[in-house]
């Protein structure tokens, strides 16, 4: 059976009236990378300040290793923590910046330089460890800020939000090393980001909130296949998921969900239990779950026009005309449309997402 590294148990956490975290519970497996991912206010770098004990939570406990550190100074709960900004000591080379912390915790010289050594190592941040802060990029600058959280040999890494002071390229590599670096240590980590492709690429599960409640807490390919609500749906995927509102209604025997009189067939959607005949819904279809030209006769085939067409290099997304509404196709990159071609629509009705209309919850 696997222990959980971190585990918080009913944490609520209110700054006067206002409840800013309402009753998490996670269990965080021990090598586990969780990512906690959601918009800019929604609780995720609150929820894991509370973990690292820079913030008192208002109700209660969070556990470490099976150890309640809730009132533990951050220093004693056996975590290495990686913030936004690199605060690098300017003064201090690579190598005081990451020996610093070993220094005041008066390890002996002899671990100190072993510990720098392989963190260095790890990061591939040996020639650099004579430079100053100044001397170095962006990058390199917060390879050396998890340097420092590495040296602290800890079972628990907190980073919050680490590479969105870098540009487009320095992320994609970044993500890259991160993730290398959580398959050799096999540590815990903890994640924050508000960019869903990190969170996608990085993650075992993934925690996404919103108002300060986890919407859904799964692995990424449950929560982008299989949205627990509207909200999660429309927040994971780039392009957006289509949404489309209709009904449920009955045809021919069979029930389709009708939007502005097209008919869309629910026979191969996996449903959570009866879908009522007469229910106001929200279907969600990703771009990439929609044919275009691929089929020409059955009842599933739609006629719609091409708007606009976007060239992406391995895809083309097209953006469409379908019952009175805007909704967007990924299709090959070799494949070209001009705008105002008519085109031929069929959907992946099993791989879409049925919403209620009024709860937005999954069907």
């Amino acid at each position: 059976m696997t222990s959980n590294s971190v585990s918080v148990r009913d944490l609520s956490l209110s700054f006067g009236a206002v409840t800013v975290l309402d009753n998490l519970n996670i269990d965080v497996a021990d090598g586990e990378f969780l990512v906690l991912l959601g918009s800019s206010g929604c609780g995720k770098s609150t929820l894991l300040n509370c973990i690292a004990g820079l913030l008192d939570v208002t109700e209660g406990q969070i556990f470490i290793k099976e150890k309640n550190v809730t009132w533990e100074e951050p220093k004693d709960r056996g975590i290495g923590m990686v913030f936004q900004s690199y605060a690098l000591y300017p003064q201090m080379t690579v190598a005081g910046n990451l020996s610093f912390g070993l220094k005041v915790a008066k390890l002996p010289q002899a671990e100190i330089d072993k510990r720098v050594a392989r963190a260095a190592e790890i990061l591939q941040i040996q020639p650099l460890l004579k430079r100053k802060p100044s001397e170095l990029s962006g990058g390199q600058r917060q390879r050396v800020a998890i340097g420092r959280a590495l040296v602290r040999d800890v079972d628990v890494f907190l980073f919050d939000e680490p590479l969105s002071n870098l540009d487009a390229k320095l992320r994609s590599e970044l993500r890259v090393e991160i993730k290398r670096l959580h398959q050799s240590l096999k540590n815990t980590m903890i994640y924050v980001t508000h960019d869903q492709i990190e969170a996608l690429t990085l993650a075992d599960r993934i925690a996404v909130m919103k108002g300060g409640v986890i919407q859904q807490l799964a692995d990424p390919m449950t929560i982008y296949n299989t949205p627990e609500n509207l909200f999660v749906a429309g927040f994971i995927g780039s392009p957006s998921m289509n949404f489309f509102r209709g009904e449920i209604v009955e045809r021919d025997g069979r029930k389709v969900v009708s939007v502005n009189g097209v008919d869309l067939s629910v026979d191969s959607y996996k449903a959570r239990g009866p879908i009522e005949t007469g229910s106001q819904v929200v279907l969600g279809v990703r771009p990439e779950h929609v044919q275009v030209d691929e089929a020409s006769t059955g009842t599933d085939v739609h006629d719609a026009v091409v708007d606009i067409e976007e060239p992406m290099g391995a895809d083309n997304l097209l953006w469409l005309k379908l019952a009175g509404q805007t909704m967007s196709v990924r299709i090959a990159g070799a494949r070209r449309y001009a705008p105002g071609t008519p085109v031929r629509l069929s959907f992946d009705m099993g791989l879409a997402s049925i919403f209620d209309a009024t709860t937005e919850n999954r069907l």
